[in-house]
């Protein structure tokens, strides 16, 4: 990616935005499991949790409500490990009520996002991944907009396998045409369920879903995560699944997407 003036973002090799057009696919769980596959990897990685209505990341990552600095540069992200290979900036630092309902007309909304974009003091990042709300809202249109120096490399979208998610996520496709986005490919979360006792997986839900979408959009299909208790646990817990359970079919299956994305961005 070739450099801007845009101080925040001048040393950002790649931006991923991470879309779905329904809440409840988990896109929060894709984004810090494709970021802690990335730091695995050597990657240096940061995560913009844009989801103002949810921003579950926190949690997720263990690092609670730190209080956010400022430096010449910006708001300094708060870093989950000691090596500063994974950076967050998250509007749940900025609540003082973890319970407290973000209840903000477009315009704070846009200009919160604004801030984000362009004022954290990311330094120098392998990839930053842009945590999106569901759906196609002012929220987007402001990342998009404030993201406009910064040339954006594309996103992921993420589907669970019925026919109601990928209707959805289709017009999110159309989204991404209509504003210029490249897609990178689509993610099939909650395909099927691992047994913890056997490691059989059952699919409850409809399986093939978002390979389908990808083909009738002629878009790159990354790959499948099914449900597994583990994963569930590790992130309501907040520790580090990728490392907890190397063995897993569910590792497998994130670590063969992070580096499909990985190889479609250096293609790019």
């Amino acid at each position: 990616m070739e450099q801007t003036n845009d101080g925040s973002l001048a040393h950002v090799r790649h931006v991923v935005l991470v879309l779905s057009g329904k809440g409840g696919v988990g896109k929060s769980t894709i984004t810090t499991e494709l970021a802690l596959a990335l730091r695995h990897a050597g990657k240096k990685v940061g995560i913009l949790d844009v989801d103002l209505c949810g921003p579950s990341i926190p949690r997720m990552l263990s690092v609670g409500r730190p209080d956010v600095h400022q430096c010449d540069s910006g708001w300094v992200p708060v870093y989950t490990d000691a090596e500063k290979s994974l950076a967050l900036m998250s509007i749940g630092f900025l609540l003082e009520d973890p319970d407290e309902a973000v209840v903000w007309r477009g315009p704070k909304k846009t200009a919160l996002i604004g801030q984000f974009v362009s004022d954290v003091a990311w330094g120098e990042l392998d990839v930053l991944l842009v945590d999106t709300p569901p759906g196609t809202s002012d929220e987007h249109l402001a990342v998009l907009e404030n993201l406009k120096k910064h040339r954006v490399d594309g996103a992921i979208l993420v589907t669970t396998p019925q026919a109601v998610s990928t209707g959805d996520v289709r017009r999110e496709i159309t989204f991404c045409k209509k504003t210029g986005v490249r897609i990178l490919g689509i993610i099939e979360n909650m395909s099927g369920f691992v047994c913890p006792h056997c490691s059989e997986c059952t699919n409850i839900f409809s399986k093939g879903g978002g390979e389908e979408l990808a083909k009738l959009t002629g878009s790159v299909f990354l790959g499948s995560m099914p449900l597994d208790p583990l994963l569930g646990t590790s992130l309501e817990e907040g520790r580090d699944f990728i490392q907890s359970f190397p063995d897993s079919a569910t590792f497998s299956a994130i670590s063969s997407i992070s580096q499909t994305l990985l190889n479609n961005l250096q293609a790019a």
